[in-house]
């Protein structure tokens, strides 16, 4: 018997990952309670198991006192100090009660208790493996669908796709092999729970990680990302080496990189479009194809701009069903209102009459200021002169009396 449960013991740990600590001290609980359930022992029971040689051993444990009130946890001082005379009152002392038929009631009892630990301890190793795993990327096996959501094996575990998590352009078949981007995982009552994705923007961000070394490698960073899944999806890269082209890098010779993660998403639109430190030069990026005339920014809204674009270009800047323009918001962070040319003539030439008010009116202030400060020097040489009169009247005067 202690032969058979060490081996079992090793084995589950071979074969589950469990520790065999874990599995002893769920079974040391479940021997307690099957001992006070089967004997009726009050609560100073103990049990040990031996994990050299397997055996198991039950002690009940009883307090030193002076008068013994209760035989089942307590032991007199006389009887203590019989086995060892360094016993005091208060100090415990353990006495071996193990039954000869404990084994057969401790294996039935314990049963149920042991596999639930066992249960309880692959959830925890699983949580545990796929919780590394979140906010990353995994490939995985369809296995079943449901009205709710498409199950995704994963291993170990069983993954489930809810259908805003789905990818439109694509039809999942049993057996069909899809990578997945880990969004969350949950220790739930009924154990570990993945979530996983396949129209979450960051799992383009690690495909391209995936497909592109330099991009793992952080030579050349991804910005921002905005993606209408099954779709179209913009990309904003840039580089932290001046040597690296990083629209080139990510594209690839003759576009193979990005022509691999368009194809791991069934066909979607891939835009790579370089960032830049000044938003007008990134706003124009963003709306590629398109070109951009010029980029007007909101005074009083920093976050808001009006892009003009030539009038044969404003649906190719716009996009199918404002697609381009909506995606080019969200990369930059801009609210972007596309304008064509010949509705900005009007607001350039209002432009450039306040341009000349401003500068009529800076002239004007520029003579008034310069004829007020005539004005003030011919005052005050006015009354300068008046001044030196009023010294030379008294002179005259005098002579006249003489």
């Amino acid at each position: 018997m202690s032969k058979e449960m060490l081996n079992a013991l090793d084995a589950l740990e071979a074969e589950k990952g469990i520790k065999k600590e874990i599995v002893i001290e769920a079974l040391e609980a479940a021997l307690v309670s099957a001992y006070k359930r089967h004997y009726g022992q009050a609560n100073n029971v103990e049990v040990e198991f031996d994990e050299k040689k397997g055996n198991i051993h039950v002690y009940a444990v009883k307090e030193v006192t002076d008068e013994v009130m209760d035989s089942q946890l307590e032991v007199s001082l006389k009887d203590a100090m019989a086995i060892n005379k360094a016993y005091e009152v208060g100090d415990k002392i353990r006495f071996e009660v193990t039954p000869k038929d404990f084994g057969r009631i401790a294996a039935q009892t314990a049963k149920q208790v042991i596999l639930q630990r066992v249960r309880e301890a692959e959830r925890t190793v699983i949580y545990d493996e796929f919780s590394a795993y979140e906010n990353d990327i995994m490939q995985g096996i369809v296995e079943r669908q449901d009205r709710r959501y498409i199950y995704v094996n994963l291993g170990k575990i069983e993954a489930v796709l809810s259908k805003q998590d789905q990818m439109p352009n694509e039809f999942y078949q049993p057996h069909d092999r899809i990578k997945v981007y880990v969004s969350r995982v949950e220790n739930t009552s009924k154990g570990p729970q993945v979530f996983v994705s396949r129209s979450h923007p960051d799992l383009l961000r690690r495909l391209f990680e995936q497909e592109i070394p330099e991009v793992y490698d952080g030579i050349v960073e991804i910005v921002s990302i905005a993606r209408e899944a099954g779709d179209r999806s913009k990309v904003a890269v840039r580089s932290n080496d001046a040597n690296v082209d990083p629209v080139g890098t990510c594209v690839g010779p003759k576009g193979q990189r990005v022509q691999a993660i368009v194809n791991e998403l069934k066909g979607e639109n891939m835009d790579i479009v370089e960032w830049n430190e000044d938003s007008a030069v990134f706003i124009s990026n963003a709306l590629n194809p398109a070109q951009v005339v010029d980029v007007i920014f909101n005074p009083e809204n920093p976050k808001a701009c009006t892009v003009v674009v030539p009038d044969f270009q404003l649906s190719l800047a716009i996009g199918k069903r404002g697609q381009n323009a909506r995606l080019a918001a969200k990369l930059t962070n801009f609210k972007i209102d596309i304008k064509p040319e010949s509705e900005m003539e009007d607001f350039y030439a209002q432009q450039a009459e306040a341009a000349d008010g401003e500068e009529l009116l800076d002239v004007y202030e520029e003579e008034f200021v310069e004829t007020e400060a005539a004005d003030t020097v011919d005052y005050e040489e006015t009354d300068d002169v008046e001044a030196e009169l009023d010294m030379e009247q008294p002179e005259e005067a005098e002579q006249t009396e003489e």
